[in-house]
């Protein structure tokens, strides 16, 4: 009963942010971002879970892997092209939110799961995971700017998202190796509202 309320109410946050946004509210919805991203984390420990110490010291990896990787990109250009983040991603620390780092460690997480349901061979599950974050990346690079998240020189190219899908494998071939499992159902959720919200909101923008 608690998961599907805290399920519930992570879909009408969203939901209600998108109403508001298309309302002409963005600007009073869009700097909540941050808070959104703490209870999705939240959410991810408390209902995958997250407990064991196998499984967090899986997420404090893929929490530090997506850190500094996003360090490197906006430091040097190199991996994601150039790029800074925004205002509405939360704290940062030397110019990276640290809720960067949450966002890679959920996203690794969820997608995995996700992916065993699909596949059963470790490199097949590994490709199918790095892809279903991609997927994601692509629809957050159209509405990034518009919502304060981050902003590239130019626009994301092609190799920010071959670089996305190689890290994001690589991370997902560790998590078989040692076997992340969890819950599905809060995994598919957690991954497809923020899908929809991106994808929601890029036609919000655009019409």
């Amino acid at each position: 009963m608690i998961k599907k309320a805290a399920l519930i109410f992570l879909w009408v946050v969203h939901i209600s942010a998108l109403i508001g946004i298309a309302l002409g509210q963005a600007d009073f919805f869009l700097p909540k971002s941050p808070f959104t991203l703490i209870y999705i984390t939240v959410l991810c420990i408390g209902l995958i879970p997250v407990l064991s110490r196998k499984s967090l010291l899986l997420f404090a990896l893929f929490f530090t892997t997506g850190f500094v990787v996003e360090w490197i990109g906006v430091h040097t250009g190199f991996l994601f092209g150039e790029y800074y983040y925004g205002k509405n991603f939360g704290p940062k620390i030397d110019k990276i939110p640290i809720l960067i780092g949450a966002n890679w460690a959920v996203l690794t997480t969820v997608t995995h799961i996700i992916s065993q349901k699909v596949a059963s061979n470790v490199y097949l599950k590994a490709a199918l995971g790095a892809s279903l974050m991609v997927l994601l990346d692509f629809f957050l690079e159209q509405v990034c700017d518009f919502a304060g998240f981050w902003h590239f020189e130019g626009g994301a190219g092609w190799f920010n998202y071959v670089c996305w899908w190689i890290i994001a494998f690589v991370l997902h071939i560790v998590a078989g190796r040692y076997k992340l499992k969890g819950d599905f159902t809060s995994a598919l959720n957690i991954y497809s509202v923020q899908l929809v919200f991106a994808a929601a909101l890029w036609f919000i923008i655009t019409t």
